[in-house]
């Protein structure tokens, strides 16, 4: 039994989606790490501030990725069938729902961002210059849903290209944008973390109006028009609810999580909330193709059980491997970058460089962990139908395992945070015997399609 393939379609398949899909990754995550390393220059506290803003920007974009992965779960398998409506009512669903939850964060954030910043840190002067970051970032929120919805689309039928191209733009203007107005520069004045809010805004609004064109009025594969953004077909309804609705639960939960873990390691004592951006900045970029592995696995996988194709078992061996190796090679860029990181942060203490260099030390071991559990149950084991084997998965480790250890670790052991850290990115590790397991017992082979339910 080969592991590899020797299909040189499905390699030239995955790896320009996977290539696309990381660099849209990429550049996205970019967005934040130069706000947060230009922010870093200007002043710790505006980096911290904008740190703990954007744990909101994270548990919304949780929430909505799982919106818009509803969609590719569907739409892919329809893309295999070579059926473009139901595409485009799946789509139009998707776009609905994420919007909704955009003008949902835009309220809440609206009325009581002090409190809410507040279960993040008991630092005043942090929370106060978070606040200060929501007044102009909450208006980004449903502009980032829409487009990340119509991008998914997109991407959904194998179109990932346009999505790279958005955010290649979008970076150079908030790069631009950033140096004018969080420094003072070319007639403008210096702003701080202000400036890095708006910068952010004008960046959301370019993404939003250039996927708008392009969906609308230059794609051909899918003939969307403005009109038929809105429209749909109501049985959708059914289908994406069943479907998406655990993906945006496990979305949810996770961004809860995050949101905690964030709170743990905000109330610890010393200079910790700078150096766990860091890392976490820093692991999102470097872990790109890792999650963009998973994203094309996703989509190929859909399409395959679209097609009713023969090789499935074959493929999704060759991508376990793929996986793995990713994984490694992440890991061992993570490794290799942490010195030159920390330096490009400028980061004020020596306690924050210490927990920063741990911090990046910890994620270069679990980031091979995180390649190979994410893609296979995030990607394959979701993209095969079987979205709510992931949600529950999730449950079990971060609320019944790492949470309650974590917060043991933090306030009843009193460990060092390095501990801290490590014990809560040890899921990471842990989840790779789950999805050795389920992704090879090939049980989560779904038949999405209303044709295929009828005929059922």
């Amino acid at each position: 039994m080969r592991i590899f393939t020797r299909d040189g379609k499905f390699y030239k398949d995955f790896f320009r989606l996977m290539l696309f899909i990381a660099l849209q990754n990429l550049l996205s995550y970019s967005v934040a790490l130069i706000d947060n390393a230009m922010l870093s220059r200007h002043s710790t506290l505006e980096l911290n501030g904008a740190a703990l803003a954007n744990q909101i920007q994270f548990l919304l974009q949780m929430i909505v990725n799982g919106s818009a992965e509803g969609v590719v779960v569907l739409a892919a398998q329809y893309w295999g069938e070579r059926r473009k409506d139901p595409i485009l009512s799946a789509s139009s669903v998707g776009l609905l729902t994420g919007t909704a939850f955009g003008i949902l964060f835009f309220v809440v954030m609206s009325f009581c961002p002090d409190g809410i910043l507040g279960l993040l840190s008991n630092d005043r002067d942090i929370i106060d210059a978070g606040c200060e970051y929501v007044k102009i970032i909450r208006f980004t929120y449903p502009i980032w849903c829409i487009s990340t919805v119509i991008l998914a689309s997109q991407r959904s039928v194998e179109n990932a290209g346009i999505g790279f191209a958005v955010m290649l733009g979008s970076l150079f203007v908030n790069l631009f944008f950033n140096y004018c107005l969080i420094f003072g520069r070319l007639g403008f004045r210096d702003m701080g973390i202000r400036g890095a809010a708006i910068a952010t805004l004008i960046a959301r609004s370019f993404e939003l109006v250039v996927a708008l064109v392009y969906t609308c009025f230059i794609d051909k594969k899918l003939g969307w028009t403005p009109k038929k953004l809105v429209s749909y077909d109501k049985r959708l309804w059914q289908d994406y609810a069943k479907y998406a609705t655990p993906i945006m639960l496990s979305g949810a939960s996770w961004g809860i999580a995050m949101f905690i873990q964030t709170s743990i390691i905000g109330h610890m004592p010393g200079d910790v909330i700078s150096a766990n951006t860091l890392a976490l900045n820093v692991f999102s970029v470097i872990s790109v193709f890792a999650y963009g592995g998973g994203n094309a696995a996703g989509v190929l996988t859909g399409k395959l059980i679209g097609e009713n194709s023969t090789r499935l078992k074959e493929y999704v061996r060759t991508m376990q491997a793929l996986f793995l190796i990713t994984g490694l090679v992440t890991g061992l860029l993570i490794f290799v970058s942490r010195q030159p990181v920390i330096a490009l942060f400028s980061l004020k203490s020596s306690e924050s460089v210490r927990y920063a260099r741990a911090f990046l030390l910890i994620l270069s071991f679990t980031s091979v962990g995180t390649a190979y559990q994410v893609a296979c149950l995030g990607g394959i084991v979701r993209g095969g139908g079987l979205t709510k084997f992931v949600f529950y998965n999730d449950l079990i480790f971060q609320w019944g395992i790492i949470l309650p250890f974590s917060l043991l670790a933090a306030y009843v052991w009193k460990l060092d945070p390095v501990w801290v850290f490590l014990i809560l990115k040890s899921d990471q590790i842990l989840k790779c015997g789950v999805a050795a397991v389920e992704v090879n017992r090939y049980t989560w082979i779904r038949k999405l399609t209303r044709k295929a339910q009828a005929e059922n």
